[in-house]
C-alpha cells in the first residue's frame, strides 16, 4: 500500500488460497466493506506500535513505556531547557490526569515559578476544526489520546524525549494524519505533536471515527496507506540501527528522506532536504549541538552534500546511495566478525570448563 519496494517476503507454509487485491482495486474493496477496513487499520496500528517500541529499545536503552505518570518528567525536562510553554503543558496535563499524583505538589510549584495557570485551556471537543500557533503543543507523549488529526494547513513536528534529548521523529504536512495509534489501541501517546508554524487541523474522536469511516471510506484508504508508509519507515529505521558508524546512519537517514518522497535516484540532480543539521541530528537520535561536527565532517568529506542558509541539499543522489552502500557493507562485515569472535570466545569458555588448564 505504501507503493515502495517490498521489504519482507511471504512464504506459504502449507497449501493456501489467497485473494489478491491490487493497489488500484483496494479503495473499492474498502468502500464496500467497512469491517475489513477497520480490521486492517487496527492490525497495522498494532504492528506499527510494536515497531516503534522495538526501535526505541534498541536506540535508547533508558526509554520507558507510555505512562501518564511520565508527564511530570517530560515537563521537568522542558523546564530545565527553559522551554516554559512545553513544560507548562506537560505539568498541566499531569495535574489533569493525576491530580493527586506523587509529583502534584512539585508540578504546581513549577507552574507558579513560570507564572503559568494550573489548568491548560479548555478545548471544545464538539468542534472538529482546531487552530494552533507556532510551537504550540498539540499533545504530549504519555498523555491519554482521544483523537486523531488530519492536517488541513501547516506542518507538525512529531518528537520524543529520550535521555533528556528531544528526538525529531517526523515532520508532517498538509493531508497527513497523526495521533491514530492512541485512538485505536486505547494507549497513551507514544510521542508528542508540536505545531511548526501556524497549523489548522481536523480532529476526529473515538465516538465518530467508525461512523466517519463508513460515511467517507476514502478516509480509511488514506489511513491504511499512511500506516503502510509508516511501517515502511520503521523498517528503514531498524536497518539504520544496524549501521555502526554514526556518519553512516546520518547519510542513510538522508537517503531514506529521498526514498520516502519517491524521488528517482539519478546523478547530478539537486535535491533539497528542507531541514538543517539540528533536525537531521535529532532524526538520527544523536545529541545537538554535541554531535553537529559529525554532520559538518560528512559535508567536508563529501562535497556533493551541502549546507546553504541553514538547509541541507545533495547535488548527486547516486553518490549518496553509493556512500550509504559502503557504510552498510562495512557494518555487515564488522557485525559478522563480531559474531564469529563471540562464537569462538564462547567455544573456548566451554572447552576450558571441561578441560581446565592447570
Amino acid at each position: 500500500m505504501s507503493q515502495h519496494a517490498q521489504i519482507e517476503s511471504a512464504v506459504a507454509l502449507t497449501d493456501v488460497s489467497v485473494i489478491e487485491v491490487s493497489y488500484d482495486q483496494f479503495g473499492t474493496l474498502i468502500q464496500r466493506n467497512t469491517p475489513v477496513a477497520m480490521k486492517i487499520i487496527r492490525y497495522f496500528s498494532m504492528k506499527l506500535r510494536q515497531f516503534d517500541q522495538t526501535i526505541t529499545r534498541l536506540t535508547f536503552r533508558s526509554a520507558v513505556e507510555e505512562d501518564p505518570n511520565e508527564l511530570y518528567n517530560i515537563g521537568e525536562n522542558y523546564f530545565n531547557q527553559k522551554n516554559n510553554h512545553h513544560a507548562a503543558y506537560a505539568f498541566q496535563k499531569y495535574l489533569q490526569y493525576l491530580p493527586n499524583g506523587p509529583f502534584a505538589t512539585q508540578a504546581k510549584l513549577k507552574l507558579q515559578t513560570m507564572n503559568q495557570p494550573m489548568q491548560s485551556p479548555v478545548i471544545d471537543l464538539t468542534k472538529f476544526n482546531r487552530m494552533y500557533a507556532d510551537n504550540e503543543m498539540i499533545f504530549c507523549e504519555h498523555e491519554p489520546g482521544r483523537e486523531l488529526y488530519i492536517i488541513q494547513n501547516g506542518k507538525v513536528k512529531i518528537t520524543k524525549i529520550v535521555d533528556k534529548n528531544e528526538v525529531l521523529l517526523a515532520v508532517l504536512q498538509n493531508g497527513d494524519i497523526f495521533g491514530e495509534m492512541a485512538l485505536l489501541d486505547n494507549k497513551p501517546r507514544s510521542a508528542s505533536a508540536i505545531a511548526w508554524g501556524h497549523v489548522q487541523l481536523l480532529a476526529i474522536n473515538k465516538a465518530n471515527f467508525e461512523g466517519m469511516v463508513k460515511a467517507q471510506p476514502q478516509l480509511a484508504t488514506r489511513l491504511i496507506t499512511l500506516l503502510s508508509e509508516r511501517i515502511w519507515t520503521a523498517y528503514k529505521q531498524l536497518a539504520n540501527l544496524m549501521i555502526n558508524d554514526p556518519q553512516g546512519r546520518i547519510a542513510d537517514t538522508l537517503l531514506t528522506l529521498v526514498e520516502k518522497n519517491r524521488i528517482k535516484i539519478t546523478p547530478k540532480v539537486l535535491y533539497n532536504f528542507e531541514i538543517g543539521t539540528k533536525d537531521l541530528i535529532k532524526m538520527v537520535g544523536l545529541s545537538y549541538p554535541k554531535d553537529e561536527n559529525l554532520v559538518l565532517d560528512l559535508l567536508t568529506k563529501n562535497k556533493w552534500i551541502k549546507l546553504d542558509q541553514g538547509k541541507l541539499s545533495c547535488t548527486d543522489l547516486v553518490e549518496l546511495e553509493k556512500l550509504v552502500h559502503v557504510y552498510r557493507k562495512k557494518s555487515q562485515m564488522e557485525n559478522k566478525l563480531k559474531k564469529e569472535y563471540n562464537n569462538t570466545f564462547l567455544s573456548l569458555n566451554v572447552f576450558s570448563k571441561f578441560f581446565p588448564i592447570d
